[in-house]
């Protein structure tokens, strides 16, 4: 579907853009977001926008952020995708609101419009995401405390057994999909060499391998589809943090559920591999990370090395600053991990990664 497709289909719908300035102006004065003396000044793109449409919106006095969710990936939009996840991620936001440690590391909530899928959020400041520590940025010892903290309280947030369990089924099967299926099929339609060159070769050895794609599907049906005790951000990676004065905050929460812990925390490491961090930082991360109850840390090592598989692999691919031959090298830590999911796997992965490298990632 298009979004002239959308106009025809929905007439009147609210389209987000930021080359409409005076249509955006008008639909926010009507639902009183902008007060009557308040007026835009300047609209422009806040971000990637991978997912979704986002729009930085300056007025007199003030500056906040637009995100619209449509029936497709913003980037890709020959991709279909669930067109209520805006209204998802609100949902999120209403489950962290006052608790400490969480609520206050996420964008406040300014408005919200379900009928238009619309949401108005706090603007955080123009530093940008973390997806540079993909291109060398090197992420410090005090900003991964303050990411563990965040993550470990929101996974110790206690929750009645017998009450509301945030499914989001629907974002879920996106997500399974892109994450255990098909990147681990060969029939995918992706050209790796397109991407990289030689990581068709590597590629390959995934695709041949039955148990790495019986592993992923195993996990895939077991772990990420099965409702858990614990509320997850559920796409936990370098490009939903943003840098501020105050530290990293958290953004984009639409892929969130209750499932299993390790999820989020294997999503994060497998970032530090593909960001080739220093090693120190798993060092620093185990005392620093307070999961809840049962937390099984081999699980979540293996789902880091599906993490990082599928981000060299499969269609959600990251703006990597290293060489082909980094990328091989990513991959086949991946693969490790899947196979031998330890400490020292990752650790020593990460040594042999940047002992390596011919150019800074």
């Amino acid at each position: 579907m298009s979004i002239e497709d959308l106009r025809q289909a929905h007439p009147g719908l609210f389209l987000l853009s930021p080359d409409e300035p005076s249509s955006l102006e008008d639909a926010m004065r009507r639902v009183g977001l902008l007060a009557a003396d308040e007026s835009v000044r300047h609209c422009s793109r806040a971000g990637e926008g991978n997912m979704n449409c986002t729009v930085r919106v300056k007025t007199d006095n003030r500056s906040f952020i637009l995100k619209q969710s449509r029936p497709w990936v913003e980037k890709y939009p020959s991709l279909a995708a669930p067109w209520d996840r805006v209204c998802r991620e609100r949902e999120f936001y209403g489950l962290v609101r006052g608790v400490e440690g969480v609520a206050d590391r996420m964008p406040a909530v300014l408005h919200f419009d379900a009928g238009a899928r619309c949401m108005a959020l706090e603007d955080l400041g123009e530093d940008g995401d973390y997806t540079d520590l993909f291109r060398g940025a090197t992420l410090d010892a005090k900003e991964l405390e303050t990411v563990a903290t965040f993550l470990g309280r929101l996974h110790r947030m206690a929750w009645d057994e017998t009450g509301y369990r945030h499914e989001n089924r629907e974002m879920r099967a996106l997500n399974h999909a892109h994450v255990f299926e098909i990147p681990f099929r060969a029939d995918n339609g992706l050209d790796l060499e397109a991407v990289s060159t030689g990581l068709a070769v590597a590629g390959a050895r995934v695709h041949q391998d039955v148990g790495l794609a019986k592993l992923a599907a195993d996990l895939g049906r077991e772990v990420y589809l099965a409702d858990g005790p614990t509320l997850l951000h559920g796409d936990f990676f370098p490009g939903s943090l943003v840098r501020t004065s105050r530290g990293p905050f958290v953004i984009d929460p639409e892929f969130g559920f209750h499932g299993r812990a390790e999820f989020d925390v294997g999503v994060w490491l497998g970032h530090l591999v593909l960001a080739g961090q220093p090693e120190v930082l798993v060092d620093a991360w185990r005392p620093a990370y307070r999961g809840p109850a049962g937390f099984v840390d081999e699980l979540a090592l293996r789902l880091a090395g599906i993490e990082i598989v599928r981000r060299l692999i499969g269609y959600a691919q990251l703006p990597l600053g290293c060489t082909p031959r980094g990328r091989i090298r990513r991959l086949e830590v991946g693969i490790g991990l899947m196979q031998s999911p330890t400490w020292s796997t990752l650790r020593e992965g990460l040594v042999d990664l940047r002992s390596r490298e011919e150019q800074p990632c």
